[in-house]
């Protein structure tokens, strides 16, 4: 009896984790939105998505991707804004959301994942690939213009790297 009651509860709590894990750019990107929307607009679908759609205009990497898929980016392709808008103006929870509404829309939403975070004092740029060099690069918005070799990728990186990785050198 113990341990059927063992398992059940070990096999809640990594359900718990793997919903937390699910969706993350989604949750993380509407709850900025939410945040930024005014008290009195919180229950009106097109103030609503008027800031979302000035909150992607600032977004890169997979929150762009995010807002690209919802449509709220002028290049999108189609748009599902009222499945995001109509459900925040009736106060309901970011992860539901997410999970509940726009997942059975679009699968690609909720496999948006970040990036993990790199540990700077243990990394090697000599063994990285070019692309994850690129990307680096991408990530902090940056460009490395006439860079042909991989050594030039690093030299650029080392350059920056001053300016956006203050706090973990």
């Amino acid at each position: 009896m113990v341990g059927i009651r063992f398992v059940l509860l070990v096999s809640l709590v990594i359900a718990a984790a793997v919903s937390a894990q699910q969706c993350e750019v989604c949750k993380k990107v509407l709850d900025d939105v939410m945040a930024k929307v005014p008290s009195a607009d919180k229950s009106k679908p097109d103030a609503i998505g008027k800031v979302i759609r000035e909150h992607c205009e600032t977004t890169r990497n997979k929150e762009h991707k995010f807002c690209f898929y919802i449509g709220a980016l002028p290049e999108s392709a189609t748009s599902i804004m009222n499945e995001v808008t109509k459900p925040l103006s009736w106060s309901m929870p970011t992860d539901k959301v997410c999970n509940d509404k726009l997942k059975s829309k679009d699968a690609q939403i909720c496999e948006l994942k970040y990036d993990k975070p790199l540990d700077w004092k243990t990394i090697d740029l000599k063994k990285m690939r070019v692309k994850e060099l690129k990307n680096i690069l991408g990530e902090w918005g940056e460009a490395c213009k006439g860079c042909t070799e991989k050594s030039e990728f690093i030299k650029r990186i080392e350059e920056l790297k001053p300016k956006y990785v203050k706090d973990e050198l």
